[in-house]
C-alpha cells in the first residue's frame, strides 16, 4: 500500500514536469519586453532542465514497479501546475512560475517523506536532489521579479 502511494506521488511528479515543460516552451517563445533577451535564454534553460528531471522521475517509478503516465490527457488530470497563458507579461510569467516552483517544492517534501519512510532511499535522494534545484531557480525568479519592480519604479 505505501509503495503504491509513493508511485502515485512520482506520476504526480511526472504530470507535473510535463506540464511544466510545455509551459515554459509557452513562455519561451511569447515573453515579450525589456527583459526579453534574459527570460528567453532563462526559460530554454529551465526546459531544458526539466526535460531531464521529468526523464529521470519516470525512469526512477519504472525501476521500482510504477508505469509512469504518458500522455497529455494524464498530465493535464494529474498535475497541479496549470497550462501557461502566452498573454502573461514577462514579470507576471516569472510569478506565475514561482508559484508553481513552490507547489512542486511542496509536493517534493511529500514525495520524500513517502520513500524515507518506506526506506527507499535512492528516490528520497533523487527527490531531494530536485527539491534543492527547484528551491535555488525559485530563489533566482523571485530575485528577477524583485528587480524588475525596481527598474520600474
Amino acid at each position: 500500500m505505501a509503495q503504491e502511494k509513493l508511485q502515485t506521488i512520482l506520476n504526480k511528479q511526472v504530470a507535473n514536469w510535463n506540464v511544466l515543460y510545455v509551459k515554459l516552451h509557452n513562455y519561451h517563445w511569447y515573453v515579450k519586453g525589456p527583459h526579453f533577451f534574459t527570460l528567453h535564454v532563462k526559460f530554454e534553460e529551465l526546459y531544458e532542465e526539466v526535460a531531464t528531471t521529468m526523464d529521470e522521475i519516470a525512469e526512477r517509478l519504472l525501476s521500482i514497479k510504477g508505469q509512469p503516465v504518458a500522455t497529455m490527457d494524464e498530465y493535464l488530470q494529474l498535475s497541479s501546475i496549470k497550462e501557461g497563458d502566452k498573454t502573461l507579461s514577462a514579470d507576471e510569467m516569472v510569478k506565475d512560475l514561482v508559484q508553481d516552483f513552490d507547489k512542486l517544492s511542496d509536493e517534493l517534501k511529500t514525495g520524500i517523506d513517502a520513500s524515507g519512510s518506506l526506506g527507499d532511499d535512492a528516490t528520497e535522494d533523487m527527490l531531494i536532489g530536485i527539491k534543492e534545484s527547484i528551491e535555488k531557480h525559485n530563489w533566482m525568479l523571485r530575485s528577477f521579479v524583485k528587480e524588475s519592480a525596481n527598474v520600474r519604479g
